[in-house]
């Protein structure tokens, strides 16, 4: 009986030995289309350098146009960030230009001007930016804003904060000497300040077209 059962099955076994062999064979030794396939992935596998440019590239554009900017995460932030997005808020709402005045905190920080090298003392500078001054009644408004404030705009702001904070220097609108600014419809009573007369404007090198009666910008102010 049991001589019976070998002489019935075994052909039957065999073709299942030599398939697990062809399997076994397949992987250790690939065929020349799988490992040519295999090649060209690896040859279309962008490397870290251009990885670094796409990445560069889209930054540059979404700083371009920062409307388009998406929220992030609290967790994703930090006071300093915070500290800038106060500041950028509390000068305009409009995104393009908050962008902007980011960067003239942010040239102040790197330039420790007035002897401030962080954003929270470049912003709490007296008598540099109006709604931080001391007894100005805006000051407890925007002091006020965190990480998840609801109010409209706003997480927008932190997100412009934080990509204009850790962009490459070469993104920078204007010269790192760039540290002033002032808008003409916020001085009723004069046309430009004092540290303005005799200076010309920097032309932010950006797409959107910088409303002079909105924001002058200046560098190398003494």
């Amino acid at each position: 009986m049991n001589h019976a059962y070998h002489v019935r099955y075994a052909p039957m076994a065999l073709p299942l030995v030599f398939t697990s062999l062809f399997f076994l064979h397949s992987i250790l030794n690939p065929t020349r289309s799988d490992a040519h396939a295999a090649a060209e992935a690896a040859e279309g596998a962008p490397d870290s350098s251009e990885t670094d440019a796409v990445l560069h590239l889209n930054l540059e554009t979404l700083l371009q146009q920062p409307h388009r900017l998406p929220a992030l995460p609290p967790e994703q932030l930090d006071s300093e960030t915070l500290w800038l997005a106060r500041c950028i808020f509390s000068e305009t709402k409009q995104p393009h230009e908050q962008e902007l005045i980011a960067w003239v905190v942010r040239n102040r920080v790197e330039t420790a001007y007035r002897g401030k090298t962080t954003y929270r003392e470049v912003v709490l500078d007296p008598y540099q930016f109006s709604a931080f001054n001391p007894g100005s009644p805006k000051r407890a408004f925007y002091t006020s804003l965190g990480l998840t404030s609801s109010m409209p705009g706003w997480q927008r702001a932190l997100s412009i904060a934080h990509h204009v904070r850790h962009a490459p220097d070469s993104l920078r609108p204007f010269p790192l000497e760039t540290r002033h600014f002032y808008s003409e419809r916020s001085m009723p009573e004069q046309t430009s300040p004092a540290w303005a007369v005799g200076l010309h404007p920097v032309a932010p090198a950006r797409l959107h077209p910088v409303d002079t009666r909105r924001f002058r910008f200046f560098a190398d102010v003494t």
